[in-house]
């Protein structure tokens, strides 16, 4: 009896690098994807963005990828070769094969609903949440405004825009929040232009440099306790991974804890109480359901064991996929390996593509009955 024929590949082109302050931080991304992603199930293009905002095809990696092996992928893609055109570059010509995008793009101009608004224009497929759900999660004072009023539990905080250091912010802050806060920039991840103030004097220094990355500033209370994460895939059902416990080796889990040599410990899975771990799932699910993600994401939280109990941080849409990620290592520990979390990924990407173009589609045209 003959061999089935085996389904045509989708054309995965892989979005990585930005104009971000994350940028080396989604080349190392797209290196891990492109290394553990089926060549027999996808015809992958990896398609890097400079710093400068240039559309290039990353010439080494395609090759290495064309000669059907990963051995000789780089650590980190480079975002460097031949400068593409966007639109072209994501849009099937016609009778091509399924194009499916997935962006690795972390932080601004990738991560905060303006590629996702592309990407809609483009009419493609992509993998994970949408334009609105986009800019929520990474705007970090509308995030916690929007999961207040869904009535999940939260830190206390504080959100300006071009704040000025004068006599009255010291104050209010010493009245809300009290000592030590957290300052940093709304609309960015990665713990890039975090600062811990401990003291009133060095609220100005702290609130400058968040500035430096954005206009709005997020003052948080700074809370004593452990820091889990989950993770969340799904597109109208969501499940949960197990829980994750972040073990910081610095004051705080900042970027060289993050992803310098001597990173963070990773404890996967966290040691809880069962009726900890499930709760912490349903919370992620529900602040995933307030935010509007889609696809994946991974849902940061703090636990107060002796006090307030878990206390949602934020929603990340786009979690890395480095090789010392939470993201990856909380859903092996759920039983689904990381060179198999894209073929989840891929066709829930579909799936909300046809949603959405068929809604559209039904759509009464003016001057109908």
């Amino acid at each position: 009896m003959p061999a089935s024929p085996r389904p045509p590949k989708i054309r995965l082109i892989v979005l990585f690098g930005g104009r971000s302050a994350e940028h080396e931080v989604s080349c190392v991304s797209a290196a891990s994807v492109l290394g553990a992603v089926d060549p027999a199930r996808y015809d992958v293009v990896p398609v890097g963005i400079t710093a400068e905002g240039r559309w290039v095809l990353d010439a080494a990696a395609a090759r290495a990828l064309a000669e059907g092996g990963t051995r000789s992928l780089p650590s980190a893609l480079t975002a460097e070769g031949p400068e593409l055109d966007p639109l072209p570059t994501v849009v099937p010509a016609s009778g091509a094969e399924q194009v499916v995008v997935l962006p690795l793009l972390h932080g601004p101009m990738g991560e905060d609903g303006t590629m996702q608004g592309l990407l809609e224009l483009a009419g493609v497929p992509y993998v994970g949440t949408g334009v609105l759900g986009s800019a929520l999660a990474m705007d970090k004072g509308k995030a916690k405004e929007v999961l207040g009023a869904a009535g999940l539990p939260q830190a206390a905080y504080l959100v300006r825009r071009d704040v000025e250091v004068d006599d009255a912010l010291p104050k209010e802050v010493d009245k809300e929040l009290g000592w030590p806060v957290f300052v940093k920039p709304a609309n960015l991840g990665s713990s890039v232009g975090i600062t811990k103030v401990v003291e009133p004097g060095a609220l100005y220094e702290a609130v400058e440099l968040a500035l430096t990355y954005d206009e709005w500033v997020v003052i948080e209370e700074a809370v004593v306790g452990r820091e889990l994460e989950c993770g969340v895939l799904g597109y109208t059902h969501f499940e949960a991974s197990v829980v994750g416990e972040i073990l910081p080796k610095r004051e705080f889990y900042d970027f060289e804890d993050k992803y310098g040599a001597d990173s963070a410990d990773l404890a996967v899975p966290a040691d809880l109480p069962e009726v900890v771990a499930e709760e912490c799932r349903r919370l992620a699910v529900a602040a995933a359901r307030a935010i509007r993600a889609e696809g994946m994401a991974r849902v940061d939280f703090f636990f107060e064991e002796q006090g307030r109990g878990l206390l949602v941080n934020e929603v990340n849409t786009i979690p890395g996929f480095t090789p010392v990620s939470m993201f990856p290592r909380l859903w092996e520990a759920a039983g689904l390996p990381y060179d198999q979390l894209v073929d989840r990924l891929v066709p829930l990407a579909l799936e909300r593509h046809a949603r959405r173009t068929g809604r559209v589609g039904r759509r009464r045209q003016p001057g109908t009955s």
